[in-house]
C-alpha cells in the first residue's frame, strides 16, 4: 500500500470517497480529514468512475455510498474487491435495509454503516478494516438474521427491476430478450414469493427489504 507517513512515525490511511451528494462527501471528507492518521485522497460522484480513482490514488480504503449513478456501491465494491483485492471497503449508506447487508457482504465489503453514524465510529471502522476485523452496524446486522436471505432468483431481480418503470409485458421481453410467456413466469413466482398481489407491491416490497 502507498500509506504515507503523518509526521511522527505513524502511517497515514489513504481513502477514497465516493458519494453522489456533494454536500454529505464534503461533510465527511472533513470528518475524516480531522484524524491524524486518516487522509481523503480521491473524491468521486458516480460508482464508475471508482475503480480508476482507486488506482491513480493508491487508496487503502474505498468508502462507498450504495445508490450513485453509473454503479450501485455493492456493484463498485464487487469491482474493487476483484481488482484490488488489497483495498478494504465501507459501504455507507442512508437506508437500512437487511437485503443491502448481504449483497454488501456478497461483494467483498469490509464493513457496513449507516450515514448518520458519529463521526469517531467512521474513522474507528476505517481502522478495524485495515486491521482485518469486519464492522457491521449492530441494527442492521440483527435485521438481517431475522429477515432471511434474499428469495429472488438473479432473473426473477432483473425482471422486476425492468418492472419498475411500469412497461407492459411486450416491452419487458423485448428489453430482456426473453418471451413474454417467460416473463410472466417470473414475474408471477416473484410476486409469489413476496406474498403481494401484484407486480408494483412486488417491485415496492423487494425495493424496501434491500433484494432489488
Amino acid at each position: 500500500m502507498t500509506s504515507e507517513d503523518s509526521g511522527g512515525g505513524d502511517k497515514v490511511t489513504r481513502v477514497l470517497l465516493a458519494e453522489d451528494q456533494g454536500m454529505v462527501r464534503e461533510a465527511l471528507a472533513a470528518l475524516l480529514g480531522l484524524e491524524p492518521d486518516i487522509e481523503v485522497v480521491a473524491q468521486v460522484a458516480r460508482g464508475d468512475e471508482v475503480l480508476t480513482a482507486a488506482r491513480e490514488t493508491g487508496v487503502d480504503v474505498a468508502l462507498l455510498d450504495i445508490e450513485m449513478p453509473g454503479r450501485t456501491g455493492i456493484e463498485a465494491a464487487a469491482e474493487l474487491h476483484a481488482a484490488l483485492p488489497a483495498v478494504k471497503v465501507v459501504i455507507l449508506t442512508t437506508f437500512g435495509r437487511p437485503g443491502y447487508l448481504r449483497s454488501a457482504m456478497e461483494a467483498g465489503a469490509d464493513a457496513f454503516l449507516v450515514k448518520d453514524a458519529p463521526a469517531a465510529q467512521l474513522a474507528a471502522a476505517v481502522r478495524k478494516v485495515l486491521a482485518g476485523e469486519r464492522v457491521i452496524d449492530p441494527t442492521l446486522a440483527a435485521a438481517a438474521l431475522a429477515e432471511g436471505a434474499n428469495p429472488l432468483t438473479d432473473r426473477e431481480r432483473e425482471v422486476l427491476r425492468a418492472a419498475a418503470g411500469g412497461a407492459t409485458n411486450a416491452e419487458l421481453a423485448t428489453a430482456l430478450h426473453l418471451s413474454q410467456g417467460t416473463v410472466r413466469n417470473y414475474l408471477s413466482t416473484a410476486i409469489q414469493k413476496l406474498a403481494v398481489r401484484n407486480r408494483a407491491e412486488a417491485v415496492s416490497t423487494a425495493r424496501d427489504k434491500g433484494w432489488l
